[in-house]
């Protein structure tokens, strides 16, 4: 994928930020229950689209973690990855104040 598709995917997930070969975003819950939940509902989807964000679980935060590792970087399935995490996010959290 090239910078400028990259670039352009961006913006329109303002939330998440390129890093060297993939996309990055931490999502801010109420608790770690509400993490715990987020994850439940991410977890499936990551795994019928065969594609497994990296995940760090910090109490109340999750960061998710993206890139293609069989292309080498990142690919339009990072990036439809990324719009049902938001989605999913949209839907469960509160955003946090």
């Amino acid at each position: 994928m090239t910078s400028k598709q990259v670039t352009l995917h961006l913006k329109t997930l303002p939330h998440w930020s390129e890093q060297v070969e993939t996309i990055c975003r931490t999502y801010k819950f109420d608790g770690f229950l509400g993490s715990i939940a987020f994850l439940d509902i991410i977890a499936p989807l990551a795994q019928k689209a065969n594609h497994h964000p990296d995940i760090d679980i910090c109490f109340d935060q999750v960061t998710l973690t993206l890139t293609t590792h069989d292309e080498g970087g990142l690919s339009e399935k990072d990036f439809a990855m990324a719009r049902q995490c938001d989605e999913v996010f949209a839907k469960l959290a509160k955003p946090a104040k």
